[in-house]
């Protein structure tokens, strides 16, 4: 039986350094679990632009295609910024993700007891929080059309399309519920159905879906701007939300402050089953490619090692190995080991990128 196998795209910035971690840990597998992967390289964003003039290969799209699962650092930077719409960096992260029809986007956010004071909201707002945020990730206003920028008159009008079908809403339903079974056994719904007709869509649909398939779980709607709010008074109140790309972009980053760091949050994006019964995947950290700190080894590499987590659980069926890793970084920041983003905060020991990676390789041998 062959390894599983998973291509690599570091990307842009801190991508490389985060994802030389990641690496790392993944070697740590092969020689202490016996657990082996077939690992490929590419690139992707400016990285590739740089190469290749794209910011993503055919070659490197065919190969995202015939894995199990990908993992991507981050990609972009502001040396693209000059560089025309269709070329940028940001493009090839898409086209992965379109190509892929990789359309359930899972952003947790977890606030781990150690962390609980770098929130800007209240500890017992926050403490213990571990909600899930399932984004519908290939359609909505990012990919409708008409779209662009056209004159009218003696101005300049810009649009984008929000559309949805019935099946892209009811496949991301599915989606959120079958993890709620998993967890807490609730989803919030979330769109705009007072003022949006593709909110009214998306809100009866999910119904329908609950009504027919998921009735044991506990549904409720909510408006996204209202969601927000809550988000913000009181976020423990939720388990799995499930929304839409824009919405879903938007409520997946404020989310991620809640818990003090974007250098703790990893995301998955999953899409229709293979025929070895994997889902297509790709698994990213939700932070950027921070082009002021590349290079300086100040990044966080724990969104992207988290990342590997949530491959390991979703792609290559070792939930077991998973918890290890969760429970290896949870340990190191509870030893207080912190790196740049995280060192507000009396007796804690500072660390470099590379430093983290070996303290999370540490508390795994602790583990065994």
């Amino acid at each position: 039986m062959s390894n599983p196998s998973l291509l690599i795209l570091a990307g842009d910035g801190i991508g490389p350094e985060v994802m030389a971690e990641v690496q790392k840990i993944i070697t740590w597998y092969g020689d202490k679990r016996d657990l082996q992967f077939d690992v490929s390289e590419g690139l992707v964003g400016g990285a590739s632009y740089d190469a290749h003039g794209t910011p993503l290969t055919d070659e490197t799209m065919e190969a995202a295609q015939n894995v199990d699962a990908v993992l991507l650092g981050a990609v972009g930077g502001p040396k693209y910024d000059v560089l025309d719409f269709s070329v940028k960096p940001e493009r090839g992260l898409l086209r992965l993700r379109k190509e892929m029809d990789l359309f359930s986007n899972l952003r947790p956010a977890q606030c781990f007891d150690a962390l609980a004071d770098f929130s800007s909201l209240k500890k017992d707002v926050v403490a213990g929080l571990d909600i899930m945020i399932v984004r519908e990730l290939t359609s909505g206003i990012y990919f409708g059309e008409p779209r662009g920028i056209i004159e009218e008159g003696n101005e300049r009008v810009g649009i984008n399309t929000q559309r949805y079908t019935e099946s892209e809403i009811a496949r991301v339903a599915r989606s959120a519920f079958e993890l709620a079974r998993k967890r807490g056994n609730k989803v919030c719904s979330m769109e705009k159905a007072n003022v949006m007709e593709s909110g009214i869509l998306w809100r009866d649909v999910v119904t329908e879906i609950h009504e027919a398939e998921y009735s044991d779980v506990e549904l409720s709607h909510m408006y996204a701007d209202a969601g927000a709010m809550q988000l913000c008074r009181w976020p423990k109140q939720f388990d799995v939300i499930v929304t839409d790309n824009l919405f879903g972009d938007l409520l997946s980053d404020a989310a991620a402050m809640l818990t003090g760091s974007l250098g703790m949050l990893p995301s998955a994006s999953l899409g229709a089953p293979m025929a070895n019964g994997r889902p297509k995947a790709l698994y990213e950290p939700v932070h950027g490619s921070a082009p002021d700190i590349a290079g300086e080894g100040k990044a966080n590499p724990c969104a992207c090692i988290l990342s590997f987590a949530m491959a390991l659980r979703y792609s290559f069926d070792q939930g077991t190995e998973a918890d290890r890793l969760e429970a290896a970084v949870e340990k190191v920041l509870a030893d207080g080991v912190r790196t740049a983003d995280l060192l507000n905060d009396e007796g804690v020991t500072p660390a470099s990128t590379s430093d983290m990676g070996n303290a999370v390789i540490a508390a795994l041998d602790a583990s065994l």
